[in-house]
């Protein structure tokens, strides 16, 4: 079977970076934390449902039938659980210091994270293998979303998605970012996604690549033939549409994600230091190097820390994420395209990792 074959739900929608991030940065603590089913006072209760009643003509306008636009809407209420985790959710200060990686690499990495990756990759050969054929998306990357989003399936959220999306979009802070989400779910609704499989993060991700509803009906495809690209129970169906996801980001056949190096004593760091200032995710792109080729980094003593360098003309920034005389990455395009899944360095950069330590 090849992927163009595979069955598309396709809408031009947002991607997922931005709210990968906003539930990864949920609150730790939980203290002064309301439950989901603390009572919530008449005006919120009053302004809760009128909000979503005024939504029945832009439901409508996105092919929702006032019927399924009913049943969605109905029965739900306030959840000031989600509410608070979303207030707490505050951006980090753009002084705020940044963490070495090798800890964080160290928890996400582990001998049985890499030794169930392999059970998954060994499971579904078959199926990688064309899915990399068509897509030139490494089996290996896949793997490594899927361990990283919900560890191969296990943890996948249990907030009800009608109610948290339509949460954060009444709450206001971020509507423009959740309205959308909110009525991508009850088009996945009209077309015929059960109610009881609309769960997920507090922030609307949801399946075992924690997709959201709008990346779901743009990118999510049937790869086990049974109709429905059932993301949140078919391991086929997961990995074909996060290729695919990966292709509509840019992935580059034949590419590597990065490479690790050792960057000599005495390098000269100003003399490769980019002058663009980013305009998405500065924190992460801030730290890259401008594009060399793989060649020009060689020529300046940039080593792999063990094989062979990377074809001489693919173009590639340096990373130091733990400073200088530690383990540093050349990153290629590829890297940029795991960054449009979730914008972290060391998000981007245990995936990659957990991908060379997964395939044999």
């Amino acid at each position: 079977m090849t992927l163009l074959t595979l069955r598309r739900r396709l809408v031009p929608l947002t991607g997922l970076a931005l709210i990968l991030s906003i539930a990864a940065a949920a609150p730790t603590t939980a203290q002064a934390l309301p439950s989901s089913n603390d009572p919530v006072d008449a005006q919120t209760a009053a302004g809760f449902a009128g909000y979503l009643e005024s939504l029945r003509g832009k439901a409508r306008a996105q092919g929702v039938s006032d019927a399924t636009f009913s049943r969605a809407i109905a029965g739900l209420s306030f959840n000031p659980r989600v509410a608070a985790l979303d207030r707490g959710n505050l951006p980090t200060a753009s002084d705020a210091p940044i963490p070495d990686f090798e800890p964080y690499r160290q928890r996400h990495i582990d001998a049985r994270k890499i030794a169930r990756g392999r059970a998954v990759y060994n499971a579904n050969r078959t199926l990688l293998v064309g899915i990399e054929r068509d897509t030139g998306v490494p089996e290996e990357i896949m793997v490594a979303i899927y361990g990283h989003e919900t560890n191969y399936g296990t943890i996948t959220g249990d907030f009800d998605l009608l109610r948290s999306l339509a949460t954060l979009a009444y709450e206001g802070r971020r509507r423009a970012l959740f309205e959308p989400e909110l009525i991508a779910v009850m088009v996945m609704m009209e077309r015929g996604i059960p109610r009881e499989r609309l769960v997920g993060s507090y922030a609307g991700a949801f399946g075992y690549p924690q997709f959201l509803p709008t990346v779901y009906l743009r990118d999510a495809v049937d790869a086990d033939g049974d109709g429905t690209p059932s993301i949140w129970s078919s391991e086929p169906d997961a990995l074909a549409s996060i290729a695919n996801y990966f292709v509509r980001a840019g992935w580059r056949k034949g590419e590597p994600w990065g490479v690790a190096v050792r960057v000599p004593a005495g390098f000269n760091r100003a003399r490769v230091a980019s002058t663009l200032t980013p305009t998405r995710c500065p924190r992460v792109f801030g730290r890259h190097s401008r594009w060399l080729s793989m060649r020009e980094w060689q020529a300046l003593g940039i080593v792999p820390e063990r094989g062979a360098m990377p074809d001489g003309a693919i173009m590639a920034t340096l990373l130091e994420p733990d400073g200088p005389g530690k383990t540093a990455y050349l990153l290629t395009g590829n890297y940029r395209v795991i960054l449009d899944y979730n914008c972290s360095n060391f998000y981007a950069l245990s995936v990659g990792l957990l991908a060379d330590a997964v395939r044999p």
